[in-house]
């Protein structure tokens, strides 16, 4: 396979406080894991276990082998600190305990 097959994607990771982006040239039949690999993220991020971490494909949940096609960007997702429901659902019995909404139905109190 020559050089001029290859083709450009990105590979990204963020943190609250920082980013990186990474332009790697990848060959046809590349998968989104294969081109994380490649960029060599996980130099900088350690934290990345390449066999759990969760990719997409500009905000679509992808599989690792999903073959990428010229400019894409893959992002490398990081796992939630708390569960949305887990969350709603603290905020709706703590406004039910404040009495901002009805205990039986949790609807607003007027």
């Amino acid at each position: 396979m020559s050089d001029q097959d290859k083709f450009a994607v990105e590979v990204i990771y963020a943190l609250p406080t920082q980013q990186k982006r990474i332009s790697v040239m990848v060959s046809p039949g590349t998968s989104c894991i294969e081109a994380v690999k490649q960029s060599d993220i996980c130099r900088f991020f350690p934290e990345i276990d390449l066999d759990k971490v969760k990719l997409g494909i500009f905000s679509r949940a992808v599989k690792h082998d999903e073959v990428l096609e010229p400019g894409q960007r893959v992002e490398i997702y990081r796992p939630l600190i708390a569960d949305p429901k887990d969350v709603r659902r603290q905020r709706a019995e703590k406004a039910k305990s404040e009495g901002r909404a009805n205990k039986t139905t949790g609807a607003k109190v007027s």
